[in-house]
């Protein structure tokens, strides 16, 4: 009878891991630890309006944006809690520091003495979980970035101040490094 109990406790532990991975819409990135007595929880009946500005220069160079991981982290906190990609409604925008990180590999290799951009991957798995990924233009002229030189995908706005303004007025809450 023990051996029963052991080995039906051992599959409910491997479901509720192979559930709580196929809930990860950030696969490689936004890691979280499960807090199960965690009083404030995500409503998947509410809509998450949601507007990241990352601005911070990344702390090593040849890591992703710590801001970036934190849209992911959320991303990933929303999913394992059961709100839809339809009530996700997330927008990340770079501007300052982080403008860089939204070059190609081949802009970013050559301004970088021939390195990768390790955001590339990140921002690609970003856009797939249905997270808006857009750059401020003042900033990209202010780093001399032309839109050759953007990742396909990541939207050129005319200035963070102006989607961040717009995304509050249209009911947004901002999340600020």
């Amino acid at each position: 009878m023990k051996g029963i109990i052991v080995i039906a406790a051992a599959a409910a532990a491997l479901c509720t891991t192979a559930a709580r991975a196929e809930t990860r819409a950030v696969p490689d990135y936004g890691r979280f630890a499960p807090v199960p007595e965690g009083k404030e929880r995500p409503d998947p009946t509410r809509d998450y309006k949601v507007i990241f500005e990352v601005s911070q220069r990344p702390l090593d160079a040849t890591k992703p944006l710590e801001g970036l991981e934190r849209v992911a982290r959320l991303v990933n906190l929303l999913a394992a809690n059961g709100v839809g990609a339809g009530h996700r409604h997330i927008v990340a925008v770079l501007d300052g520091d982080a403008t860089e990180a939204v070059m190609t590999d081949k802009a970013f290799a050559g301004r970088h003495s021939g390195a990768t951009n390790p955001n590339v991957r990140l921002i690609d798995e970003l856009r797939a979980a249905g997270v808006s990924v857009r750059v401020c233009g003042q900033a990209m002229a202010g780093h001399k970035i032309t839109p050759p030189e953007v990742i396909p995908g990541v939207e050129i706005d005319l200035s963070a101040l102006t989607t961040v303004a717009n995304k509050q007025l249209e009911g947004y809450a901002l999340i600020e490094e």
